[in-house]
C-alpha cells in the first residue's frame, strides 16, 4: 500500500552507503538534539498524558494497577468491550506489500462478516491502515484510494547522495508527511476519542533508536486527552512508525522528565518488530476475566508479506548481497514475531488466524513503489477475502510439528 512508507520502499543498500560513510563528517543538514539521559529513561512523560504509551518488551506499568479495580468500574469504562466477544487485529510492515492488507480489509466488507476490533496494532506500513482499519468500513475508500492512486513522489523526495549522506536520511519524506495530514485530521481524530471512550484499543509501534526498545503509543489515549498538540503528537507517531531508518529521517518526539524538555529518537517500528499483539509478560487470561468475555477471543494478524523464501540469483556485489541479507533479516523477523504471538494465543486460549501473501502471487515489484505490482495484489486479496479468507490457524511451518497443548 502506498500510503504505508515501511521497509521496501527504498533499497535496503541505503543502509549500506550510511555505514561505508559514517566518517562523513556532519553539517548543518543533521537536527540538533537535546537527548533524553539515560537516568530519565523511564521517567519521561509526552504531552503530560497518563498512560500514553508503554514498552513493548514489558506488561504496562500500570497494568497491576488496572487488575485490582472492581468489575462494576471496568463495566462502566468499557462498554463496548465488557462481556463481548473480543476481535484483535494486528497489522504488520512490508512497505508497498501494505496493498494486500487493504485489500484484504476491503474485501472482508464485501463478504459482509468484517466485525469491530476490540484493538486493532500496527507497524510501519501497518500503522498508516490501523486507523482506517480501526474506524470500520466507512474509511475503506481512502484505503482504496491511496492504494491505487499515489506514487513514489506521493511518499518520499530522494535527496541528493552527498546530502543524504551527511543528514539524516537518503529522502526527505515531506511527501509523506503531506500525505499523513490530509488524512489524518481532527475530525478523525475525534473519531477514535469517540472509540477509545467505549473502551476500544488504536496502538501503533515505533522503535525508540536511543534505547532500542519497542514502544507502543495508545492512540485513543492521547486522542481523547484534549491536548492542544494530540493532533500534531498521531501524526508524528505515524510519520515515526514507518520511517526506515537511513533511508527516511527519524523523527524527534519531545518528551518531559523532570521538569525538563528532551527529546527521544524514534524509527520505524519494523526495526523492533514487524507485527506485534500484547506484551508477554501480561497475564491475559486474567485481563478477560475481568472483563468477563463469554468466549475464547479471536486474533487476526495480517502478515504484509510471503513466508515462504523466494528464489534470486544474486549477483556477488557488495549492494545486490547487503541488500538481499537485509531482506532475507526482515523476513525471518517477521516469521519469528508469528511464532511469539501464536505461542501467546495458545498460553491464553484466544483464537488464532493468519493472513498472508500466498506463494501463488508471483507478481515481481520492478521498483521500490511499483504501481502496478500494488495493484495486482490489492486485487488478489480482495477476491480472495469477498469469498471468505481461508484464515490460517497457525503459522505454515509448524503444521508439519504442530505444538501439542496438555
Amino acid at each position: 500500500m502506498r500510503f504505508g512508507a515501511g521497509s521496501q520502499f527504498m533499497s535496503h543498500a541505503s543502509f549500506l552507503l550510511v555505514l561505508a560513510f559514517a566518517g562523513v563528517p556532519a553539517c548543518a543538514h543533521v537536527p540538533k538534539r537535546n537527548p533524553l539521559p539515560e537516568a530519565a529513561v523511564d521517567l519521561a512523560g509526552v504531552l503530560g498524558i497518563p498512560r500514553a504509551r508503554y514498552w513493548g518488551d514489558e506488561p504496562q506499568p500500570w497494568a497491576p494497577e488496572w487488575l485490582g479495580e472492581s468489575k462494576s468500574e471496568l463495566k462502566g469504562r468499557y462498554p463496548a468491550v465488557f462481556r463481548h466477544r473480543q476481535n484483535f487485529l494486528a497489522i504488520s510492515g512490508g512497505g508497498q506489500n501494505g496493498a494486500f492488507a487493504a485489500g484484504l480489509l476491503l474485501g472482508w466488507t464485501a463478504a459482509g462478516d468484517r466485525p469491530e476490533f476490540t484493538t486493532v496494532t500496527g507497524v510501519s506500513a501497518g500503522a498508516l491502515i490501523a486507523p482506517f482499519a480501526f474506524l470500520g468500513p466507512e474509511y475503506d475508500h481512502v484505503l482504496s484510494k491511496v492504494s491505487v492512486e499515489l506514487t513514489a513522489n506521493d511518499i518520499f523526495k530522494k535527496r541528493r547522495l552527498i546530502r543524504g549522506l551527511r543528514s539524516d536520511g537518503m529522502a526527505s519524506t515531506a511527501p509523506l508527511q503531506a500525505l499523513i495530514a490530509k488524512h489524518i485530521d481532527q475530525d478523525l481524530v475525534d473519531e477514535i476519542a469517540e472509540q477509545h471512550r467505549r473502551g476500544r484499543e488504536l496502538n501503533i509501534g515505533t522503535a525508540n533508536l536511543d534505547s532500542m526498545r519497542p514502544v507502543v503509543w495508545r492512540i485513543g489515549v492521547i486522542a481523547n486527552s484534549g491536548h492542544p498538540q494530540a493532533l500534531k503528537l498521531i501524526r508524528q507517531i505515524l510519520l515515526a512508525s514507518a520511517s526506515v531508518p537511513g533511508a527516511f529521517p527519524p523523527v524527534l518526539i519531545e518528551v518531559e522528565a523532570e521538569g525538563e524538555t528532551y527529546d527521544e529518537m524514534h524509527v520505524d517500528g519494523g526495526t523492533a518488530s514487524q507485527v506485534f499483539l500484547y506484551p508477554l509478560g501480561l497475564d491475559f487470561d486474567q485481563v478477560l476475566d475481568m472483563l468477563e468475555v463469554p468466549a475464547a477471543p479471536k486474533v487476526y494478524i495480517i502478515r504484509n508479506a510471503r513466508l515462504d523464501p523466494l528464489y534470486e540469483q544474486v549477483r556477488p556485489k557488495t549492494v545486490q548481497i547487503a541488500d538481499r541479507s537485509i531482506s532475507s533479516v526482515i523476513r525471518t523477523q517477521g516469521i519469528g514475531d508469528l511464532y511469539r504471538i501464536y505461542l501467546a494465543t495458545l498460553r491464553d486460549g484466544l483464537d488464532f488466524n493468519l493472513a498472508y501473501i500466498p506463494k501463488e502471487f508471483t507478481e515481481r515489484s520492478k521498483e521500490g513503489v511499483d504501481p502496478e505490482y500494488m495493484r495486482k495484489l490489492f486485487e488478489l486479496a480482495f477476491d480472495i477475502a469477498k469469498n471468505g479468507y481461508p484464515w490460517r490457524k497457525m503459522p505454515p511451518e509448524l503444521k508439519q510439528a504442530p505444538i501439542r497443548q496438555h
